[in-house]
């Protein structure tokens, strides 16, 4: 097994140019007129470079000693990448919420990918170096506790097991006080307010007893805006590619998902931009309308390619990358959503592209890390943690992970050790990026 010494061990690399050319490598396969958005999105902040430099971190990682235990992967842990949303019985849970680069791999980049933001979060927002040691020791705790409490259930009580936000509300109420827990509950708030109501009203227009998207580009774009860039001569011509994505989209359902999808109709289609790392990626926005215009569904359809953990470690067991999507997510998640699928489409110049599809808008929520208090921040990377151990724990060993991570601080003070380091590691980075892009 490897040592927690090892474990701890990042060595500043200054000026690394290298690292950059693999964000510009992602660049070459997105949407070219994106690129300069990415950049603008990225360059805000070192946290905000870390958000969508997944695939540096990835390659640093191969580079290091790992236990040998593989689970699936989140692939992009960071803490931005944890919210709460609804699950089929509507309730409101916390968990994983983004999972673009999931995939079989070590579980110690998850951990790692995660404790570092937190201490990259705490250095965006000022905090002492001593409150961001205690927010990364209270996440490496809460990892080890939770997996130690999951080795020792049941597999079923494992696999059924998830974080009600209402309980974590009164968790954060009884040990942390009443400021931790009004962060999580605005966010909860928020989350109840966002589904596809609201999301309609936010993004479309009626015409009268239709609706349509709005046009705000370059965030976006209607279907008929882009008839040229897409390679389209006709507006007919797109629906109809969009009619045939959705019906690939269907048969990836189970039979009672596709029943539900049956019973809406499609009105629209647009391209919206979502995200840091992701802004490029082809993502897309469905309208459809069930009994009525005021009865919408509206979906996403996000472009899928290569994650970053199989290109470092080894490919995931799915040649469809939006099913590799799919599949991860129901893996590592107790409560997915339940219009969750994939789909694909051949562009008119024969390039074949995976997607997968799920609700924009499902009560999701996430907490304002711009905001967010010290308090906050050690609570809700405790909410990170477990919700990461969970993923683990159904998919991998939990008990030799516990077991290896014992019951003393070592392995808390080795991913202190490691966070500090890297964060360093990733502002010289960030320092080389803003030099090749300046503003």
């Amino acid at each position: 097994m490897t040592s927690f010494e090892a474990f701890a061990t990042w060595e500043l690399r200054p000026n690394r140019t290298d690292a950059i050319e693999l964000i510009e490598e992602q660049s070459a396969a997105r949407v070219p007129e994106l690129v300069p958005l990415r950049y603008e999105r990225m360059g805000v902040s070192p946290f905000a470079f870390f958000r969508g430099s997944a695939i540096i971190m990835a390659h640093d990682l191969a580079g290091q000693p790992t236990t040998g235990i593989e689970v699936q992967c989140i692939g992009d842990a960071h803490i931005a990448n944890f919210g709460i949303f609804a699950s089929p019985t509507r309730r409101l849970v916390f968990d994983v919420n983004d999972f673009d680069e999931t995939a079989p791999g070590p579980w110690e980049w998850d951990v790692k990918r995660l404790a570092a933001s937190i201490e990259i979060c705490g250095r965006d927002r000022d905090f002492s170096k001593h409150d961001r040691r205690d927010a990364v020791r209270a996440c490496a705790k809460q990892y080890r506790t939770s997996m130690k409490r999951f080795a020792q259930m049941g597999e079923l009580d494992v696999w059924y097991a998830h974080l009600d936000v209402e309980q974590a509300i009164d968790t954060a109420e009884k040990e942390l006080g009443g400021k931790t827990a009004r962060t999580i509950r605005r966010a909860v708030e928020k989350a109840r307010e966002k589904d596809n109501l609201r999301a309609a009203d936010k993004l479309t227009h009626r015409i009268g007893d239709t609706l349509r998207f709005d046009a705000c580009p370059p965030e976006l774009v209607p279907f008929g805006d882009l008839l040229e860039t897409q390679g389209y001569t006709d507006g007919e011509a797109l629906f109809t590619a969009l009619q045939g994505m959705l019906e690939d989209y269907r048969l990836s359902l189970a039979p009672d998902r596709r029943a539900l999808l049956d019973r809406y109709r499609v009105l629209d289609g647009a391209r919206k931009v979502v995200g840091v790392g992701s802004v490029g990626t082809r993502a897309w926005v469905v309208l459809l309308a069930g009994k009525d215009a005021d009865d919408p569904l509206v979906l996403q359809v996000k472009e899928a390619g290569e994650s970053v953990v199989e290109r470092f470690w080894h490919a995931a067991p799915y040649a469809h990358h939006g099913q590799r999507v799919v599949e991860g997510q129901r893996l590592v998640q107790s409560t997915s959503d339940i219009l969750l699928g994939w789909t694909g489409i051949e562009s008119p110049d024969g390039t074949r592209r995976d997607y997968y599809v799920r609700q924009l808008w499902n009560g999701k929520g996430s907490i304002d890390l711009e905001e967010i208090g010290v308090g906050s921040l050690e609570a809700v990377g405790r909410l990170c943690a477990h919700a990461l151990a969970h993923a683990h724990a159904r998919t991998g060993d939990e008990g030799a992970i516990a077991a290896y991570l014992e019951d003393d601080d070592a392995f808390a003070d080795a991913l202190c050790a490691f966070s500090s380091a890297y964060a360093d590691q990733n502002e010289a980075d960030y320092q080389v990026f803003l030099a090749g892009h300046p503003e």
